[in-house]
Protein backbone atom coordinates (compact mmCIF):
# COMPACT_ATOMS: atom_id res chain seq x y z
CA UNK A 1 0.00 0.00 0.00
CA UNK A 2 1.51 3.16 -0.99
CA UNK A 3 0.24 6.49 -0.04
CA UNK A 4 0.23 9.00 -3.46
CA UNK A 5 1.52 12.02 -1.74
CA UNK A 6 3.84 10.91 1.05
CA UNK A 7 5.44 8.20 -1.29
CA UNK A 8 6.14 10.47 -3.83
CA UNK A 9 7.66 13.47 -1.29
CA UNK A 10 9.90 10.86 0.14
CA UNK A 11 11.25 9.94 -2.99
CA UNK A 12 11.56 13.60 -4.11
CA UNK A 13 13.53 14.29 -0.86
CA UNK A 14 15.81 11.01 -1.62
CA UNK A 15 16.74 11.91 -4.76
CA UNK A 16 17.28 16.01 -3.94
CA UNK A 17 20.82 16.86 -3.30
CA UNK A 18 20.93 18.71 0.49
CA UNK A 19 19.43 22.32 0.68
CA UNK A 20 23.00 24.27 0.21
CA UNK A 21 23.45 27.25 2.54
CA UNK A 22 21.48 30.27 2.58
CA UNK A 23 21.83 33.41 0.43
CA UNK A 24 23.79 35.76 1.61
CA UNK A 25 21.64 39.37 1.72
CA UNK A 26 24.16 40.47 0.00
CA UNK A 27 23.09 38.18 -3.00
CA UNK A 28 19.60 38.49 -3.04
CA UNK A 29 17.81 41.04 -5.34
CA UNK A 30 15.88 42.93 -3.95
CA UNK A 31 11.94 42.72 -5.20
CA UNK A 32 11.04 45.38 -7.58
CA UNK A 33 9.02 48.56 -5.83
CA UNK A 34 5.00 48.78 -6.42
CA UNK A 35 4.82 50.70 -9.67
CA UNK A 36 2.27 53.61 -8.13
CA UNK A 37 5.10 54.19 -5.17
CA UNK A 38 3.19 52.09 -2.54
CA UNK A 39 5.23 51.42 0.15
CA UNK A 40 4.41 48.38 2.99
CA UNK A 41 2.27 49.29 6.24
CA UNK A 42 4.16 49.63 9.52
CA UNK A 43 3.09 46.44 11.26
CA UNK A 44 5.10 45.31 14.23
CA UNK A 45 6.65 41.64 13.74
CA UNK A 46 5.04 40.15 16.47
CA UNK A 47 1.84 41.05 14.52
CA UNK A 48 2.58 39.59 11.29
CA UNK A 49 1.16 36.46 10.03
CA UNK A 50 3.78 33.53 9.62
CA UNK A 51 2.20 31.96 6.90
CA UNK A 52 -0.33 33.22 4.31
CA UNK A 53 -2.95 31.05 2.09
CA UNK A 54 -4.22 32.72 -1.18
CA UNK A 55 -7.15 32.61 -3.03
CA UNK A 56 -6.53 33.09 -6.41
CA UNK A 57 -10.32 34.28 -7.29
CA UNK A 58 -11.66 35.85 -9.86
CA UNK A 59 -9.54 35.35 -13.47
CA UNK A 60 -12.71 34.31 -15.26
CA UNK A 61 -15.54 37.16 -14.09
CA UNK A 62 -12.28 39.44 -14.88
CA UNK A 63 -12.04 38.73 -18.39
CA UNK A 64 -15.70 37.97 -18.91
CA UNK A 65 -16.63 41.69 -17.63
CA UNK A 66 -14.38 42.89 -20.39
CA UNK A 67 -15.89 40.72 -23.43
CA UNK A 68 -12.55 38.28 -23.26
CA UNK A 69 -12.06 34.48 -22.90
CA UNK A 70 -11.50 33.30 -19.46
CA UNK A 71 -7.88 32.77 -20.56
CA UNK A 72 -6.97 36.35 -20.36
CA UNK A 73 -7.49 36.47 -16.92
CA UNK A 74 -5.45 33.89 -15.76
CA UNK A 75 -2.39 35.62 -17.90
CA UNK A 76 -3.19 38.35 -16.50
CA UNK A 77 -3.21 36.91 -12.78
CA UNK A 78 0.44 36.70 -13.13
CA UNK A 79 1.17 39.52 -12.85
CA UNK A 80 -0.56 39.74 -9.92
CA UNK A 81 0.54 36.78 -8.29
CA UNK A 82 4.50 38.16 -8.65
CA UNK A 83 3.11 41.49 -7.23
CA UNK A 84 2.00 39.72 -4.38
CA UNK A 85 4.89 37.69 -3.77
CA UNK A 86 7.16 40.88 -3.55
CA UNK A 87 4.66 42.58 -1.21
CA UNK A 88 5.03 39.43 0.67
CA UNK A 89 9.21 40.20 0.83
CA UNK A 90 8.73 43.78 1.53
CA UNK A 91 6.71 43.44 4.13
CA UNK A 92 8.89 40.03 6.14
CA UNK A 93 6.12 37.36 5.37
CA UNK A 94 8.25 34.02 5.60
CA UNK A 95 5.55 31.92 4.05
CA UNK A 96 3.30 32.61 1.10
CA UNK A 97 1.14 29.49 -0.58
CA UNK A 98 -0.58 29.98 -3.95
CA UNK A 99 -3.48 27.73 -4.73
CA UNK A 100 -2.63 27.41 -8.50
CA UNK A 101 -4.92 24.28 -9.40
CA UNK A 102 -7.07 22.70 -7.59
CA UNK A 103 -7.93 18.52 -7.71
CA UNK A 104 -11.77 20.19 -8.46
CA UNK A 105 -10.32 21.99 -10.91
CA UNK A 106 -9.87 18.66 -13.97
CA UNK A 107 -14.05 19.36 -13.87
CA UNK A 108 -13.58 23.05 -16.32
CA UNK A 109 -13.54 22.29 -19.98
CA UNK A 110 -10.65 20.69 -21.47
CA UNK A 111 -9.56 23.66 -23.48
CA UNK A 112 -8.92 25.25 -20.17
CA UNK A 113 -8.10 22.46 -18.22
CA UNK A 114 -4.92 22.28 -20.91
CA UNK A 115 -4.20 25.70 -20.74
CA UNK A 116 -3.97 25.51 -17.37
CA UNK A 117 -1.46 22.94 -17.39
CA UNK A 118 0.46 24.63 -19.90
CA UNK A 119 0.07 28.10 -17.89
CA UNK A 120 1.47 26.68 -14.74
CA UNK A 121 4.55 25.01 -16.81
CA UNK A 122 5.47 28.16 -18.67
CA UNK A 123 5.12 30.57 -15.54
CA UNK A 124 7.80 28.59 -13.28
CA UNK A 125 9.59 28.22 -16.10
CA UNK A 126 9.76 31.74 -17.09
CA UNK A 127 9.98 32.98 -13.60
CA UNK A 128 12.39 30.82 -11.68
CA UNK A 129 15.26 32.50 -12.49
CA UNK A 130 13.61 36.02 -10.90
CA UNK A 131 12.22 34.12 -7.69
CA UNK A 132 15.71 32.43 -7.18
CA UNK A 133 17.49 35.86 -7.64
CA UNK A 134 14.73 37.58 -4.97
CA UNK A 135 15.55 34.41 -2.63
CA UNK A 136 12.08 32.68 -2.64
CA UNK A 137 12.47 29.06 -2.03
CA UNK A 138 9.97 27.59 -3.98
CA UNK A 139 7.95 24.20 -2.80
CA UNK A 140 5.44 22.00 -4.70
CA UNK A 141 2.29 20.43 -2.67
CA UNK A 142 -0.50 18.08 -5.02
CA UNK A 143 -0.91 14.73 -6.42
CA UNK A 144 1.47 13.74 -9.42
CA UNK A 145 -1.38 11.17 -10.72
CA UNK A 146 -3.59 13.13 -13.76
CA UNK A 147 -0.40 15.88 -13.74
CA UNK A 148 1.30 16.60 -16.73
CA UNK A 149 4.75 15.26 -16.95
CA UNK A 150 6.08 18.53 -17.83
CA UNK A 151 4.34 20.69 -15.14
CA UNK A 152 6.14 18.54 -12.51
CA UNK A 153 9.62 18.52 -14.46
CA UNK A 154 9.21 22.25 -13.74
CA UNK A 155 8.43 22.50 -10.21
CA UNK A 156 10.96 19.58 -9.34
CA UNK A 157 13.45 21.58 -11.39
CA UNK A 158 12.48 24.87 -8.87
CA UNK A 159 12.79 23.11 -6.12
CA UNK A 160 16.00 22.53 -7.18
CA UNK A 161 17.45 25.46 -7.89
CA UNK A 162 15.78 27.82 -5.16
CA UNK A 163 16.76 24.89 -1.90
CA UNK A 164 19.31 26.94 -0.21
CA UNK A 165 16.47 30.46 -0.18
CA UNK A 166 15.80 31.37 2.40
CA UNK A 167 14.01 35.22 2.00
CA UNK A 168 10.58 33.49 1.20
CA UNK A 169 9.09 30.41 0.82
CA UNK A 170 6.38 30.02 -2.06
CA UNK A 171 4.46 26.80 -1.89
CA UNK A 172 2.93 26.55 -5.35
CA UNK A 173 -0.25 24.12 -4.44
CA UNK A 174 -0.70 22.22 -7.91
CA UNK A 175 -3.60 19.62 -8.43
CA UNK A 176 -4.21 19.79 -4.99
CA UNK A 177 -6.99 19.32 -2.43
CA UNK A 178 -6.70 19.59 1.39
CA UNK A 179 -9.44 16.40 1.38
CA UNK A 180 -7.00 14.61 -0.72
CA UNK A 181 -4.09 15.62 1.20
CA UNK A 182 -5.64 13.90 4.71
CA UNK A 183 -6.61 11.06 2.80
CA UNK A 184 -3.52 10.25 1.31
CA UNK A 185 -1.63 10.84 4.86
CA UNK A 186 -3.99 8.73 6.34
CA UNK A 187 -3.80 6.55 3.86
CA UNK A 188 0.33 6.73 4.58
CA UNK A 189 0.10 6.22 8.34
CA UNK A 190 -2.27 3.11 7.96
CA UNK A 191 0.27 1.85 5.99
CA UNK A 192 3.01 2.57 8.44
CA UNK A 193 0.79 1.30 11.17
CA UNK A 194 0.01 -1.91 9.55
CA UNK A 195 3.77 -2.64 8.76
CA UNK A 196 4.35 -2.01 12.98
CA UNK A 197 6.83 1.09 12.02
CA UNK A 198 4.15 3.10 14.38
CA UNK A 199 1.46 1.63 17.31
CA UNK A 200 -2.14 3.15 16.80
CA UNK A 201 -1.97 4.13 20.25
CA UNK A 202 0.94 7.14 19.26
CA UNK A 203 -1.08 8.58 16.68
CA UNK A 204 -2.30 12.06 17.24
CA UNK A 205 -2.64 15.18 15.17
CA UNK A 206 1.48 15.99 15.66
CA UNK A 207 2.33 12.50 14.28
CA UNK A 208 -0.61 12.64 11.48
CA UNK A 209 0.51 16.06 10.25
CA UNK A 210 3.84 14.81 9.68
CA UNK A 211 2.69 12.80 6.71
CA UNK A 212 0.94 15.71 4.72
CA UNK A 213 2.67 17.13 1.96
CA UNK A 214 4.90 19.86 2.88
CA UNK A 215 5.25 18.95 6.64
CA UNK A 216 8.31 21.78 7.41
CA UNK A 217 5.60 24.72 6.82
CA UNK A 218 4.37 26.08 9.63
CA UNK A 219 0.16 25.98 9.53
CA UNK A 220 -1.49 28.86 8.07
CA UNK A 221 -2.06 32.25 9.80
CA UNK A 222 -4.24 34.16 7.46
CA UNK A 223 -6.12 32.63 4.73
CA UNK A 224 -6.61 35.62 2.04
CA UNK A 225 -9.26 34.99 -1.04
CA UNK A 226 -10.09 37.45 -4.04
CA UNK A 227 -13.08 38.65 -5.55
CA UNK A 228 -16.12 38.68 -2.74
CA UNK A 229 -16.53 34.67 -2.63
CA UNK A 230 -16.38 33.34 1.19
CA UNK A 231 -15.23 29.43 0.48
CA UNK A 232 -12.40 27.42 1.43
CA UNK A 233 -12.90 25.36 -1.01
CA UNK A 234 -11.02 23.00 0.05
CA UNK A 235 -7.54 24.60 0.53
CA UNK A 236 -5.22 23.71 2.96
CA UNK A 237 -7.82 23.12 5.68
CA UNK A 238 -6.04 20.87 7.73
CA UNK A 239 -3.33 23.89 8.39
CA UNK A 240 -5.98 26.64 8.10
CA UNK A 241 -7.85 25.37 11.44
CA UNK A 242 -6.97 28.13 13.39
CA UNK A 243 -6.64 30.99 10.21
CA UNK A 244 -7.91 34.50 10.20
CA UNK A 245 -9.85 34.80 7.58
CA UNK A 246 -10.15 37.75 4.84
CA UNK A 247 -12.37 38.12 2.20
CA UNK A 248 -11.93 41.08 -0.43
CA UNK A 249 -13.85 42.01 -3.02
CA UNK A 250 -11.31 42.95 -5.65
CA UNK A 251 -10.97 40.12 -8.25
CA UNK A 252 -7.43 38.36 -8.69
CA UNK A 253 -6.53 40.03 -12.10
CA UNK A 254 -7.05 44.18 -9.67
CA UNK A 255 -5.35 42.21 -7.15
CA UNK A 256 -1.47 43.43 -6.01
CA UNK A 257 0.36 44.20 -3.11
CA UNK A 258 -1.34 46.67 -1.56
CA UNK A 259 -4.48 44.06 -1.02
CA UNK A 260 -2.39 41.87 0.67
CA UNK A 261 -0.95 44.70 3.37
CA UNK A 262 -4.36 45.51 3.11
CA UNK A 263 -5.31 41.95 4.80
CA UNK A 264 -2.41 41.96 6.86
CA UNK A 265 -3.28 44.70 8.68
CA UNK A 266 -6.95 43.28 9.54
CA UNK A 267 -5.03 40.29 10.28
CA UNK A 268 -2.75 42.32 12.90
CA UNK A 269 -5.99 43.94 14.39
CA UNK A 270 -7.57 40.78 15.44
CA UNK A 271 -7.67 38.94 18.84
CA UNK A 272 -6.19 35.59 17.77
CA UNK A 273 -7.08 33.02 21.47
CA UNK A 274 -6.99 29.73 19.62
CA UNK A 275 -9.45 28.52 21.81
CA UNK A 276 -8.55 30.25 25.42
CA UNK A 277 -9.75 33.16 26.88
CA UNK A 278 -8.12 35.60 29.61
CA UNK A 279 -10.42 35.89 32.73
CA UNK A 280 -13.03 38.34 33.49
CA UNK A 281 -12.27 41.58 35.68
CA UNK A 282 -13.89 41.50 39.21
CA UNK A 283 -14.93 44.38 40.67
CA UNK A 284 -12.26 46.02 42.99
CA UNK A 285 -12.33 45.84 47.28
CA UNK A 286 -12.54 50.04 46.25
CA UNK A 287 -16.28 49.96 44.87
CA UNK A 288 -17.79 50.92 48.24
CA UNK A 289 -18.58 46.81 49.09
CA UNK A 290 -17.71 45.49 52.10
CA UNK A 291 -15.42 42.28 51.64
CA UNK A 292 -18.07 39.85 53.06
CA UNK A 293 -20.39 41.35 49.96
CA UNK A 294 -17.56 39.62 47.71
CA UNK A 295 -17.60 36.60 49.48
CA UNK A 296 -21.65 36.55 49.60
CA UNK A 297 -21.17 37.35 45.33
CA UNK A 298 -18.97 34.86 44.87
CA UNK A 299 -21.12 32.12 46.69
CA UNK A 300 -24.07 32.95 44.63
CA UNK A 301 -22.16 33.04 41.01
CA UNK A 302 -21.06 29.24 42.77
CA UNK A 303 -24.81 28.36 43.53
CA UNK A 304 -25.68 29.34 40.33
Amino acid sequence: MSRPGGDRERRRRAARPAPGPARGAAAVRPPEPHAGGARPPDIPPELLPRHIALVMDGNGRWAKERGLPRTEGHKRGEYSLFDVIMGAIELGVPYLSAYAFSTENWRRSPDEVRFLMGFNRDVIRRRRDQLNEMGVRVRWAGRRPRLWRSVISELENAEEMTAGNSVLTLQFCVNYGGRSEIADAAAALAADAVAGRIRPDRIDEKVLARYLDEPGIPDVDLFVRSSGEQRLSNFLIWQSAYAELVFLDTLFPDFDRRHLWRACEIYASRDRRYGGAMPNPMPSLSDGLDPRDHEHTSDRSHAQ
